[in-house]
Parts: C-alpha cells; sequence; structure tokens
C-alpha cells in the first residue's frame, strides 16, 4: 500500500505491529537508552523495517541514527524516510541518482484532537476542508491534511537543510489522490512548490512525496517547481 504510492525505484517495508524482534545497532541503543520499552521496540520495529528495504537495494544492514537536524541519517548514495504510528511502521528508500528526496507517514484515519487544526494550518486550508468533506464526507480530511503536511516536511529538509513550521507551508489536497505544498516564503534556490500522493488503507491515512533526481520542470514551469510524484 505505501509502495503504491511511490515511484518504482523506491522500495519499502511495513510492519503493524513490534511482535518481530528486531535488534538495534549500539548507535541506535545509545539514543533510546532512556525510553520506555513501548517506545524502543517500535524505534527498533521501524529501523527493521528500514533494513529490509535497504536490503532490497542491495545494500548491508546499517546502523539509522539521528542526522543533522534530527532527521535519520541513511548510507551513502541513499534517500529515505520513517514513519510510525499506532497499529503501523514503514520505511522507504531510494537511490539518490534517481531520487533527491523522500518524505512519508501514517497517521490513524481518525479526526485530529481538538484545537490541534488551528494550530497548524491557514484559514485558507480550513476552509477547504468543506470542499473536500462535501466530496467525501467520511473521510478525516483534517488528519489527512496534517499527514500530508508531515511527508512534504520529511522530503524537504533534506533538500533544503531548513525546517518548516507547519504554517509555514500551504497543502491543497485533491480528492483522486494527490496534494500540492507550496512554502509561505521560499528562499532563493528553494522549491517553491512540490506534490506528493495519499491513499487510504482500512484505518490508516498515508502521505508520500518523491522527490525526482535531476529533473527537468514541466514546460513553462519555473526551475524552482519540483514535479514531484
Amino acid at each position: 500500500m505505501l509502495a503504491d504510492l511511490l515511484p518504482p525505484g523506491v522500495r519499502c517495508a511495513v510492519a503493524f505491529d513490534d511482535g518481530t524482534p528486531a535488534p538495534l545497532f549500539p548507535e541506535e541503543l545509545v539514543l533510546v537508552a532512556g525510553s520506555t520499552a513501548e517506545r524502543r521496540r517500535e524505534y527498533a520495529t521501524v529501523r527493521m523495517c528500514a533494513r529490509r528495504a535497504l536490503a532490497e537495494l542491495g545494500r548491508p544492514p546499517v546502523a539509522i541514527v539521528r542526522g543533522p537536524g534530527g532527521a535519520p541519517r541513511w548510507p551513502a548514495g541513499i534517500v529515505g524516510s520513517l514513519t510510525h504510528c499506532r497499529g503501523f511502521r514503514g520505511a522507504a528508500v531510494a537511490e539518490s541518482t534517481a531520487t533527491a528526496s523522500l518524505g512519508i507517514d501514517a497517521e490513524p484515519a481518525g479526526a485530529l484532537p481538538d484545537g490541534v487544526l488551528g494550530l497548524i494550518t491557514s484559514a485558507a486550508e480550513r476552509d477547504d476542508l468543506a470542499r473536500l468533506t462535501a466530496v467525501r464526507a467520511d473521510l478525516p480530511w483534517d488528519r489527512l491534511l496534517f499527514c500530508a503536511k508531515e511527508a512534504f516536511y520529511k522530503a524537504w529538509f533534506p533538500l533544503t537543510g531548513r525546517w518548516l513550521g507547519f504554517r509555514d507551508a500551504v497543502v491543497t489536497i485533491e480528492p483522486d489522490g494527490r496534494f500540492t505544498a507550496v512554502p509561505v516564503a521560499a528562499q532563493p534556490g528553494e522549491p517553491r512548490m512540490c506534490s506528493g500522493r495519499w491513499g487510504v488503507h482500512d484505518d490508516l491515512l498515508l502521505a508520500t512525496v518523491a522527490v525526482p533526481a535531476g529533473v527537468q520542470p514541466r514546460p513553462g514551469a519555473p526551475a524552482d517547481v519540483l514535479p514531484c510524484r
């Protein structure tokens, strides 16, 4: 289900619980030494997924520790993204020669807690939720908006080295499984727009952004508008 939202060159691995033993490298153990047992299991499972995905690219198992800004540090020549939520852990990786950056996110398909929507969205984004609800009232569009923003931010940081706040990009979701993200104040050389894909699987929401490496913008588009998938 995650792979369906990403280009063919991206390799994915998922897990739906922490039941499979997932040993950690010493460098990883240090990072969760003070965490709860539940957090350590979750952390280990998502890294097991990452190593499984890397194996599909012919890469050996390695420690996945925090890099600049807290983002996962991948082996040379690899880009990737991790996500975890209740009942789901996932990883996506790709060769950097084909993909410049990846962002994935999974969220439970339920409404956001009270008060959260106003903190993470603009007035225009909140107004747009009414359009989406009219198309499909049973989908928690507010949570999907959060999910899409998370996926975009995870792809954005490796490209720019700069984190964005939740209100620093305007995300527009389309009912057909696409979305676009536009930074409010992109700096020179940074992407001014990026697109992604979303999907629903049972009680799970998924959003992905895959930025192709070395792509040419569509005819008539500025060079910093990325035709992401």
